[in-house]
């Protein structure tokens, strides 16, 4: 297996700019993903890799070799589509080897690699079957296979799951992961614009927006220590919370209690749902009446209304007695994250306890 190093790669189509010089080195045996919204540039990026989109200025590496100019052919890559692309008249068999046949590899040697994969992915008895006969999942694994029998130095994987019902996505997802670990030093590219995704499968996560890189990290860094407001509201679910800020004041006129050389420079405050903690009235809370509590089994997320207008959404444990129109009050009790005008984090900037003060 090879890794992966993209230097200053750009990509235009006439006088629009869509990759705007990117900078990414993946390691040999990384699962890379590739998150952003759409439009992003996520696509682009995975397609210039396998060689399917030509880049307009830079350079991608693989392995040591230089693959600017090279075809897909040559590339050592295998790339697994969000459609499944099988030939609807050949048996699942069929469907995994014709690449290798195609390319005069022997029918003994083909037989050999199919059978692995399929053991692999836990499809040998499916082998038989053509794809009108699959389910959804099934058919993404076929796909999977066919680039497994391939034995490409580079998997990539362009929004493999988002043609599947959401219990095949959690299915299926667990299937990559389980994948990655079974094909010891295997390096993958994948994409997706849904964060769960890559929060679970992730080695490495690129944050891409407008063609540019906004943070490279491991999942929990990107969760954790964001380098912005961007990365900080994609990566999280719920999002984070941001509460813009006056001065050094709350929207309804108390003051923070702040630290740090920056702490001047603060214009946005940024609060994971599980930083808000329901308490007593008292000095230092945040005032809320409840709009929607959404009950998910192991976690209820209660979405409140502030006194100065805005919805903020709080984590609580399950069985929580609340219901709509509950008057409440909130503590910030976890990390909570400062941010600039610019929307830049300012990792300088702490709270003295409970950053609200009592009164304005």
């Amino acid at each position: 297996m090879s890794g992966v190093k993209l230097t200053n790669v750009k990509k235009s189509y006439g006088a629009v700019e869509v990759i705007r010089g990117v900078d990414i080195v993946i390691e040999e045996g990384e699962f890379c993903v590739f998150v952003g919204p759409s439009g992003c540039g996520k696509s682009t990026l995975l397609r210039m890799i396998a060689g399917l989109e030509e880049i307009s200025a830079g350079t991608i590496a693989i392995g040591d070799r230089r693959v600017n100019d090279l075809d897909p052919s040559q590339r050592g890559t295998a790339m697994v589509f969000q459609t499944y692309a099988l030939y609807p008249h050949m048996t699942v068999e069929r469907n995994m080897g014709f690449g290798l046949l195609m390319n005069g590899v022997a029918k003994s040697e083909v037989k050999a690699k199919v059978d692995k994969a399929a053991k692999i992915l836990q499809i040998e008895t499916l082998l038989n079957r053509k794809p009108r006969q699959l389910s959804g999942g099934q058919r993404q694994r076929v796909a999977i296979g066919r680039a497994i029998v391939r034995d490409p130095d580079v998997f990539l994987f362009d929004e493999p799951l988002s043609n599947l019902d959401a219990e095949l996505r959690v299915a299926t997802r667990l299937e990559i992961a389980k994948l990655h670990g079974q094909l010891q030093g295997a390096t993958m590219v994948y994409v997706t614009h849904d964060q769960v995704e890559a929060m679970t499968l992730a080695d490495k996560i690129v944050v891409l927006r407008d063609g540019r890189v906004e943070q490279i990290g491991a999942p929990m860094e990107l969760y954790e220590d964001p380098d912005n407001i961007f990365v900080a509201g994609f990566i999280g679910s719920p999002k984070m919370n941001f509460v813009e800020v006056k001065g050094d004041k709350l929207p309804d006129g108390r003051p923070l209690r702040l630290s740090g050389s920056q702490s001047n420079a603060v214009a946005t405050l940024g609060v994971r749902a599980d930083a808000l903690e329901r308490a007593g009235p008292g000095a230092g809370t945040i005032a809320g009446e409840v709009s929607v509590v959404e009950r998910l089994g192991d976690a209820e997320f209660v979405h409140f209304r502030t006194p100065w207008g805005q919805e903020l959404v709080a984590r609580f444990p399950p069985g929580a007695a609340v219901r709509v129109r509950d008057s409440l009050q909130f503590a910030l009790t976890g990390k909570v994250h400062f941010f600039d005008a610019e929307g830049r984090v300012l990792r300088d900037v702490a709270m003295a306890g409970n950053p609200v003060a009592a009164e304005a």
